[in-house]
C-alpha cells in the first residue's frame, strides 16, 4: 500500500492544483482525503474533519449517502454514458422534467453541460444568438456586476469582474458593460438598447467574498431587463439547491429569469453535471429548417451523462423525502446564533450570511500574510475543514448539517479568530 508520504511526493511531482500557488503547496501541509462519512471527511491518516465548505460548495446531503450510491450503481449496470447528440436516455429526460417542475415558470427547457462555467457559457451564447435570430443584431453586449464571478472558461471570465482572477486574461475576453449595485439603473439607461443579456448571481455574490445584495435589488433588475428588452441570466451555480434557504435564490424575490444556470449541488456533490434552463420563447427562436442554420451549435461529450443524471434525480428525491428545506431552518438559526458571537470580535470586519452561505471578513491584516488561510489551517487541528477567499472565511456546510455540528463549526471559528486577535 502506498504511504501518505509517497502519495504526497507523487502529487508534488505531477499534479498542478487549481487556484493554488504551487511553490507554497508543500509547506501548506496538504491533506489526502481518503473517504467521506456524512458531513465529515477522513484523511489518509484517519483524522476526521467537518466538511464546512461542502467540498467546494457542492455537497448537499453529506458524503457516502446510501440513496445516491445506489442510484449511481443501478445506472452503472445499465449504461455509464451515451451521447445526447442525436440520442437521448431516460435519466436525462426525467431530470429535465423534474428541474422544469421545480424552477420558476416559464423555465421549461433544459440544456445540459458539465460545470458551472459551461452552464453560464451556454446561457451567454443562447442569449446572444436569440437576439440575432429575433431581429436585434445590435444587441451584442452583456451587462454584469463588478466583483462578479461566473466561472473560468473565457466567456464566463469575460462577464467576471474580479481582477485577482481575471486581469491576466483581459486581452482574450470580450468587453462587458459593468455596473455596481447602486448604479444599475444608469447602466440600463445608457446601454439598455445594446445589451443582449444581464448576468447576475442572485442575492449573494459567492466568490467575491459572500457579498449581499439588498432585498428588492434583484426584482428591480428583472424590471429593468423587461423594460429594455434585455434577457436576464441568473447564475445559481452556488446559490441553487437550498443554499440560501429556498430551492433557488430567485424564489425569495419572485423573480423569473430568462435563463437559470445550475451545477454544483445538482448531483448532491457526487458527479459533474450542469444545466441551463430557459423558456419556450427563447427555445422557439432557434427552430427552423436546416438551411436557415438557426441551430444552437454547442455541446459537450459528457452532456447529460446518465450516471450524473441518476445521481441528480436521487439528490432531488432526498430533498422531498427528508424535507431538507424545512429541516435546515432550525440549524440555520443555530448557525446564525454562533455567527452573532463571532461578530463581536475586534478583528472581524463583517459577517455576511444568506442561509447556509456565510462570509466572515477579517480586518487589519496585509494580504500577503495569508491570514485567512492561516485561520483555516489552524481550524484543522479542531477537526474543521475550511477554505478562505483571501481574508474572508467561507462557511458553506452541507444542508445535512446538524445542530451539534453547527455549534462546533462556529465555536471553532470563534476560538481561532480570537486566538489570532491575541497573537
Amino acid at each position: 500500500m502506498t504511504s501518505t508520504k509517497e502519495l504526497l511526493e507523487l502529487d508534488l511531482r505531477h499534479v498542478w492544483h487549481p487556484f493554488t500557488q504551487m511553490s507554497l503547496w508543500p509547506g501548506d501541509e496538504p491533506l489526502i482525503i481518503a473517504r467521506g462519512e456524512g458531513n465529515w471527511l477522513v484523511d489518509s491518516e484517519g483524522r476526521r474533519y467537518l466538511d464546512a465548505v461542502s467540498s467546494l460548495w457542492c455537497t448537499v446531503h453529506g458524503h457516502n449517502r446510501r440513496e445516491l450510491n445506489e442510484a449511481i450503481e443501478a445506472q452503472l449496470h445499465q449504461v455509464a454514458h451515451s451521447t445526447m447528440l442525436g440520442l437521448t436516455h431516460a435519466p436525462a429526460i426525467r431530470l429535465a422534467a423534474k428541474l422544469a417542475s421545480l424552477a420558476p415558470q416559464p423555465l421549461t427547457k433544459v440544456f445540459y453541460s458539465d460545470s458551472g462555467s459551461t452552464a453560464v457559457e451556454v446561457a451567454l451564447k443562447m442569449a446572444y444568438q436569440y437576439q440575432q435570430l429575433t431581429g436585434h443584431p445590435l444587441r451584442r453586449r452583456i451587462g454584469a456586476l463588478t466583483d462578479a464571478y461566473h466561472g473560468d472558461t473565457l466567456g464566463s471570465v469575460s462577464v467576471g469582474g474580479m481582477s485577482l482572477f481575471h486581469e491576466r486574461f483581459k486581452d482574450l475576453v470580450f468587453p462587458v458593460a459593468r455596473t455596481t449595485l447602486t448604479s444599475v439603473d444608469q447602466l440600463f439607461e445608457a446601454h439598455g438598447h445594446e445589451l443582449a443579456a444581464f448576468v447576475v448571481e442572485p442575492l449573494i455574490q459567492g466568490a467575491a467574498g459572500m457579498l449581499l445584495q439588498p432585498m428588492g435589488w434583484l426584482k428591480r433588475v428583472e424590471a429593468l431587463c423587461k423594460k429594455h428588452g434585455v434577457l436576464l441570466i441568473c447564475d445559481e451555480v452556488a446559490t441553487g439547491f437550498g443554499r440560501t434557504g429556498t430551492m433557488f435564490a430567485v424564489e425569495q424575490e419572485e423573480v423569473s429569469p430568462d435563463f437559470l444556470c445550475v451545477a454544483k449541488g445538482l448531483t448532491g456533490g457526487y458527479l459533474p453535471l450542469a444545466a441551463t434552463l430557459t423558456t419556450e420563447r427563447v427555445f422557439d427562436a432557434f427552430l427552423g429548417t436546416a438551411a436557415e442554420q438557426k441551430t444552437f451549435f454547442h455541446g459537450h461529450t459528457y452532456t447529460g451523462n446518465p450516471l450524473a443524471c441518476a445521481a441528480a434525480l436521487a439528490n432531488l428525491a432526498l430533498f422531498e423525502s427528508e424535507q431538507t428545506l424545512e429541516r435546515m431552518k432550525p440549524v440555520q438559526k443555530m448557525l446564525t446564533a454562533g455567527l452573532d458571537r463571532i461578530r463581536t470580535l475586534s478583528n472581524v470586519l463583517e459577517v455576511r450570511q444568506r442561509g447556509f452561505m456565510v462570509g466572515i471578513e477579517l480586518k487589519g491584516y496585509p494580504p500577503h500574510a495569508r491570514t485567512g488561510f492561516q485561520v483555516c489551517k489552524a481550524a484543522r487541528a479542531d477537526g474543521v475543514l475550511l477554505r478562505p477567499l483571501g481574508d474572508v472565511l467561507v462557511l458553506m456546510p452541507p444542508l445535512s448539517l446538524t445542530g451539534d455540528e453547527a455549534r462546533l463549526l462556529t465555536g471553532v471559528v470563534f476560538d481561532r479568530i480570537s486566538a489570532l486577535a491575541r497573537a
